[in-house]
């Protein structure tokens, strides 16, 4: 997609703070990061969303945030790792390329990605079962 920020960035035309980069993927910090040590996992190819996804991109994708955390988690000394991405303006996306966000957490940092917990009824539940299928 020509006018997609992250497909420039991915693609090395806008520069970056580059971690790594395969034929596949490139991993960037993020400039506005929510701790030290936040990543982007950003493919080269456009897709929108996960669900566009190829399933062997998304494992490579996968396999990839393992890799960088675990390196990161040593460079930042963090106590934890969120590793988050979002499908959907109403899920909080708001760049249409797929990406993962890689978090460095600190016990008390308050960078949280929180949310009240709410109650599975035995209506939702039955309904959902009923629906979900994998076949």
């Amino acid at each position: 997609m020509k006018d997609c920020i992250f497909c420039k960035i991915a693609n090395g035309e806008i520069p970056s703070a580059t971690l790594y980069e395969d034929e596949e993927f490139r991993v960037i910090l993020d400039l506005g990061p929510a701790n030290k040590g936040h990543a982007l996992i950003l493919p080269k190819a456009h897709y929108e969303n996960l669900y566009e996804l190829p399933d062997e991109t998304a494992g490579h994708a996968m396999i990839l945030a393992k890799k960088v955390i675990t390196k990161m988690k040593e460079v930042v000394d963090c106590d934890g790792y969120n590793v988050v991405q979002n499908n959907g303006e109403a899920a909080g996306q708001t760049v249409f390329h797929f990406h993962m966000h890689l978090i460095p957490r600190y016990k008390g940092d308050n960078a949280g990605i929180t949310w009240d917990a709410g109650t599975l009824t035995s209506e939702d539940r039955d309904d959902i079962l009923a629906k979900f299928s994998m076949k």
